[in-house]
């Protein structure tokens, strides 16, 4: 028998159980905001982390239940622990864009780096944070720690940006919801309306896709009007550059469609007016293209034919960490994953350690590998091709939003990982 999408059950099988304690959260923190601020700097096989300043935010966007993350994904990863106790009281995975460039020709020949802010609750007491980087053999391993007193008077605290704030589409308290706040790049003080209209343009989208379509309730989203001086955004490639509040640009890593932003330090600073788990970057501009990454920034422009796609797709890599499907298109990654280590994203594997992925969802009757004929269109199979390789990576249908614009929405592994990250942020 063939098994049709529509027919899978959504049992989340793959959603682990917490096996670590979560602490109470009044126990080590207060509802406001810790904020580090770094540079992480290296070549292609060093990392290295400069510290730059900590602050003490007004809103803290993340759940006061679950603390300590179980779900094991991301490049890096955050830990605080309790100075006294050793205790873990917090951790939290993330994708950094410094990750890709490392992978990058140039990150061979030369050292960068890149400026990064990681949001944590503040604490009562005295902590060690810890960032930790995954190596290619898929293990985690210290790069930094660093005391944090949340007495010591250098930690700036200072009034936020005082912009405006468009709530559209408020649900509940932070703490029981998925925070995400919009970012406008590219939009002058006079297109502030444009710029509400798209927002609420993009979410719709969103939530007219399976499995948002059913969770709607279940999300708090801002719009905070920051006004650029001019319309656009950067195209190197065509040595067009604009001046904008965010500075970002098209041709991230010399790849012409990849539109990202590294001023992770203005980014912060305008979505620090609101409580925040996620950031999207909506860039007023018609050229298509965009950029995810995993609990650290989302981007897309707005004004392509394909933009509203491309907003979700860009969501699913940077809110649920899902992984490119596709195989045939140019990007400047090379060796960005080791065959033989199980990848930590939900939607693709190397067959490494299947049984932790989707194996429960592919019938008896499909076969491993799947063939990529028409007969298998709509079946939750084991497809080679993916995560950027022809060979050796597979991927669970024949074709998904995380593969291609073509497809109405989300294959059903890649909705079970949304719905992962939806109650893990809910709780």
């Amino acid at each position: 028998m063939i098994r049709k999408w529509g027919f899978v059950s959504f049992m989340l099988f793959f959603l682990p159980e917490i096996i670590l304690a979560q602490g109470n959260f009044s126990d080590h923190f207060i509802n406001k905001t810790l904020r580090v601020d770094y540079l992480l700097t290296g070549t292609d096989s060093t990392a290295e982390v400069i510290l730059r300043q900590l602050k003490k935010e007004p809103n803290y966007g993340g759940s006061h239940v679950n603390l300590i993350d179980t779900l094991e994904m991301g490049t890096y990863r955050y830990r605080l622990f309790d100075q006294l106790s050793n205790e873990p009281i917090f951790s939290k995975g993330f994708c950094p864009i410094f990750q890709e460039w490392q992978t990058t020709d140039e990150a061979r020949e030369q050292k960068r780096g890149f400026y990064q802010v990681g949001i944590f609750p503040f604490p009562k007491k005295t902590c060690q944070l810890l960032i930790e980087e995954r190596t290619w053999q898929g293990e985690f391993v210290e790069v930094f720690r660093t005391e944090i007193d949340p007495q010591n008077y250098f930690i700036v605290e200072e009034q936020v940006p005082a912009y405006e704030v468009a709530e559209l589409s408020v649900h509940g308290p932070a703490k029981n919801k998925v925070d995400v706040v919009i970012l406008p790049e590219g939009y002058t003080d006079g297109e502030m309306d444009k710029f509400v209209a798209d927002a609420n343009r993009m979410i719709e989208a969103l939530f007219e896709t399976k499995p948002f379509s059913r969770h709607k309730e279940n999300f708090n989203w801002y719009a905070v009007k920051v006004p650029s001086e001019e319309s656009g955004t950067d195209v190197p490639g065509e040595h067009l550059y604009k001046n904008t509040a965010f500075n970002s640009h098209f041709y991230t890593f010399d790849t012409p469609r990849y539109l990202t932003s590294q001023d992770m330090l203005s980014i912060h600073d305008a979505a620090a007016v609101v409580p925040y788990d996620h950031i999207y970057l909506l860039v007023n501009t018609d050229q298509y293209g965009g950029g995810g990454f995993y609990n650290f920034l989302s981007v897309t422009s707005v004004d392509d034919r394909l933009s509203e796609t491309v907003f979700i797709h860009e969501f699913g890599h940077g809110f649920a960490g899902l992984a490119d499907e596709y195989y045939t298109s140019d990007v400047a990654y090379s060796e960005y994953y080791n065959l033989k280590v199980e990848p930590w994203e939900p939607n693709i594997t190397t067959l490494v350690d299947f049984d932790s992925k989707w194996i429960e969802m592919v019938d008896k009757d499909i076969p491993n590998p799947t063939p990529r004929a028409s007969k298998y269109n709509d079946v939750v199979g084991v497809f080679e091709g993916g995560g950027y390789l022809e060979k050796g990576i597979y991927s669970p249908v024949m074709d998904c939003r995380m593969k291609s614009n073509g497809p109405k929405g989300f294959c059903p592994v890649c909705q079970q990982a949304i719905e992962q990250a939806i109650k893990w942020h809910c709780k």
